[in-house]
């Protein structure tokens, strides 16, 4: 399918083609095999830092290079287009432990963490989620309390991606349970700090490439210079990182999507019943061309999204609607390539029933779709 991209620098292009490659020769082989064991690739982390993608847009002191939102939204399609999952593992590393680490973070922390981070030796992980705690994000119970010159977490974090490989997590404890979501700080916890353990790895429906797990805190004693930003306003210092999640994850949805279009397309063209490929039936024709014109649709709102935060124009709106409707687009999708692909895509040696598994949980993440709708909402009511 030929792609709308005049408003594309030739460095975007070709970062592009670069990504594809990668893609094509290191991921795409090992994608069935990484779903089926539930197991991240982590030998994948240096070779995606060497490449320089995890140092996109962060400072060149650090080890970074330049780079866009718009270059963050074509690097996950690419990926995500070989792999929901893997891409999913990158992701949190990148975009969200990385960026906390750059934003709020010491000087000895971002040497001594940040620096090998981009360059894909160490790996981060977000733990914010809790059992009573996800949209409502007031209702985090992990409690950190000053002692001296450290803190004391106590408490348990669930669903957290990257947490059974991660190297340090970004832990979003309260300080101040009265205040509910302004009593919130970031801490950053290494993997192997007395007191913190990973409780349970946790099986998936969908992008089980992505390795997730649950926490425990038990007196778990952590240096006061271990916290990122400001005491009882780390979480909402943070929240602008969420609102470019939210294009990330319409980015990575348009990968999923545009590999399921293919893999139809592909199989339109050769199966043949009745003594026609079946592209050539209407239904599954017009159905095709749905696909492919919802998947340009979600696209184009993603980097309309990306390009408004890189001008620094107001963005909220456009992250939440490209989010909103790539992540419902691509669940539609998906569900279309299982159908047009038949017992042929059901069967676990496809990669159309991972697809399929792997579509539902955007809905979810970064703020799920009722969020999203109330976030619109809010901005077009007042």
């Amino acid at each position: 399918m030929a792609e709308l991209d005049f408003y594309l620098s030739d460095e975007q292009r070709e970062l592009r083609r670069a990504v594809r490659e990668f893609t094509s020769k290191e991921i795409v082989p090992i994608a069935t095999e990484c779903d089926a064991a539930e197991r991240f690739p982590t030998h994948l982390f240096p070779k995606i830092g060497e490449l320089g993608y995890i140092a996109l847009g962060y400072p060149e002191e650090l080890g970074g290079a330049a780079g866009t939102n718009l270059d963050y939204s074509i690097l996950w399609e690419e990926l995500a287009y070989g792999s929901a999952g893997i891409a999913l593992g990158f992701y949190v590393h990148t975009a969200m432990a990385c960026r906390a680490l750059e934003h709020f973070g010491s000087e000895s922390i971002r040497r001594d963490w940040l620096v090998p981070a981009l360059r894909g030796e160490k790996i981060g992980g977000w733990a914010f989620a809790e059992s009573g705690a996800g949209s409502d994000a007031g209702a985090v119970a992990t409690r950190a309390i000053a002692d001296g010159d450290d803190y004391i977490l106590n408490g348990s974090k669930l669903f957290i991606t990257n947490a059974p490989i991660a190297d340090f997590l970004i832990v979003v404890a309260s300080t101040n349970p009265e205040q509910r979501i302004k009593g919130l700080s970031l801490f950053m916890v290494e993997s192997d700090r007395p007191g913190f353990r990973v409780a349970a790895s946790m099986s998936k429906l969908g992008v089980r490439a992505s390795e997730m797990g649950e926490l425990a805190f038990e007196d778990c004693r952590v240096p006061a210079a271990n916290m990122l930003g400001r005491v009882d306003r780390g979480f909402l210092d943070a929240l602008r990182m969420l609102t470019l999640g939210r294009i990330a994850s319409a980015a990575t949805v348009v990968g999923l999507s545009r590999a399921a279009l293919d893999a139809t397309i592909k199989h339109a063209n050769e199966r043949v019943q009745f003594g026609q490929k079946i592209g050539s039936f209407q239904a599954v024709a017009f159905g095709i061309a749905d696909m492919a014109t919802q998947i340009d649709a979600s696209r184009l709102m993603c980097h309309r999204a990306a390009i408004a935060a890189d001008r620094g124009l107001p963005h909220s709106q456009e992250a939440s609607m490209a989010k909103l409707f790539a992540t419902e687009a691509c669940t539609k999708i998906v569900e279309r390539a299982l159908h047009y692909n038949g017992a042929a895509g059901f069967m676990s040696e496809s990669p159309i029933q991972r697809y399929y598994r792997d579509c539902k949980v955007f809905e979810l993440g970064e703020g799920s779709s009722e969020l999203q709708r109330n976030m619109i909402a809010r901005e077009l009511l007042g």
